[in-house]
């Protein structure tokens, strides 16, 4: 999902039901991930979809030693323009008292 069809569904989503909350969250890890996300009440009940950013693996080095006990470890070398976008929906679980990810083939 491209970031203005993001903006689009925040829209509709908005015009059609109340959005109970909506954020930003930015993680230094892996090379820098921003997610968006909004939180509302749907037909399916409570839904959480959060529009993930993060930047293109180019590389990835594997350091290891051939030494019995040794640990290896593996470097990832991140773009700095490159990014890849991807939607991923949760449904609040009552049972759980918890987000539950929605699996997308269920919509097919």
């Amino acid at each position: 999902m491209l970031p203005e069809k993001w903006k689009n569904l925040i829209d509709d989503i908005d015009y059609k039901f109340k959005i109970e909350k909506q954020g930003k969250e930015h993680i230094d890890d892996q090379g820098g991930v921003d997610i968006e996300f909004v939180i509302f009440e749907g037909p399916m009940g409570k839904v959480k979809l959060e529009f993930v950013t993060k930047p293109v693996i180019l590389d990835k080095k594997t350091n290891y030693s051939q030494r019995i006990g040794s640990q290896s470890n593996v470097e990832y070398v991140y773009s700095e323009d490159e990014k890849t976008h991807r939607l991923v929906a949760y449904k609040w679980s009552d049972t759980r008292n918890d987000w539950k990810e929605v699996n997308a083939d269920n919509f097919n």
